[in-house]
């Protein structure tokens, strides 16, 4: 397939293309491990999205548990870029089951090698203390935001991808980091998303468009601390290493808001964190992640 054929076919209905490599085929082989196999949706730079590839491997961990027990957390780490063009191949090591949690370990491979290396743990329900973090602050709803991609897919369209092709929508409080970094160059940042049309009721999979969702926009509080837009020439940002905690059911269909914070910058890393909030303020997830960022060196710094 082209490149324009792949855009062409993404563009009819990207929520579908998230559905198409969330279907995951199960080999039928086992020998220590449980293997499955996924395909990847287009990207204009031919890597594999990172929050893609997460969202498989929890879902692939968690086809090998039974239907009692919930994906809470999961801790992943980056290897390799991935190429979008192939297959991914994923191994699922049973590491423990116990009375009311479950351990799995999942290796997601591209030509024989690991592209990601992840483990996640699974409870069943269970009733004890009850708490949670309210959000500390009063946003506009995203209706008063409201589009923020189509006046900028003009200047941000890449290989002809618009940011509206994307099957998360994206409204950002403090204004889009794509292009300059507008306001007060602060490291936090809150983002309303969603997906852009309903995808049923499966709780499993509104968890794994969390996971996918998780890893857009995180990486944002870190660049705007410093002012710094994705348009810069010549930066390098790739994500280290991922964690997610799943606190509560919700939908992803409806509007989330994924506040984010960086608490430290040093040696060309950067750590962020966030918390993802329903629009009634539950809170459903908390996130943390710690990205590469590489900038170039001015003449001046070189002399």
């Amino acid at each position: 397939m082209s490149e324009s054929e792949a855009i062409a076919r993404w563009r009819e209905d990207p929520v579908a293309g998230l559905l198409g490599v969330f279907d995951l085929t199960d080999t039928g082989a086992r020998t220590t491990e449980d293997i499955f196999t996924a395909s990847s949706h287009f990207m204009p730079s031919g890597r594999i999205f990172g929050g893609q590839v997460l969202a498989q491997s929890m879902l692939a961990a968690s086809r090998t548990v039974g239907d009692d027990r919930v994906i809470h957390s999961m801790h992943g780490y980056f290897l390799r870029p991935g190429d979008a063009s192939q297959d991914i191949t994923l191994s699922v090591d049973r590491i423990h089951d116990g009375r009311s949690f479950s351990t799995r370990r999942t290796q997601a491979y591209q030509g024989g090698a690991p592209i990601l290396s992840m483990i996640a743990s699974f409870q069943v329900p269970d009733d004890g203390l009850d708490h949670a973090a309210s959000f500390d602050g009063d946003v506009p709803s995203p209706e008063e935001l409201g589009d923020q991609e189509t006046a900028l897919t003009r200047v941000t369209s890449f290989s002809g991808l618009r940011l509206t092709d994307r099957p998360i929508e994206l409204r950002y409080v403090e204004g889009p980091v794509y292009m300059r970094v507008d306001g007060a160059h602060v490291p936090h940042q809150a983002v309303w998303a969603r997906l852009r049309r309903p995808i049923g009721d499966d709780p499993l999979l509104h968890r794994a468009a969390l996971a996918y969702l998780s890893d857009l926009s995180i990486q944002e509080s870190i660049l705007r601390a410093h002012g710094i837009a994705w348009a810069t020439p010549g930066m390098k940002v790739a994500s280290l290493d991922h964690a997610m905690w799943w606190h509560r059911d919700g939908r992803v269909d409806d509007w989330v808001l994924y506040a984010q914070e960086s608490p430290n910058a040093r040696g060309g890393r950067g750590l962020a964190t966030g918390r993802i909030y329903t629009r009634d303020g539950d809170l459903l997830a908390s996130t943390a992640q710690e990205v590469m960022v590489r900038l170039p060196v001015s003449d001046g710094a070189r002399s």
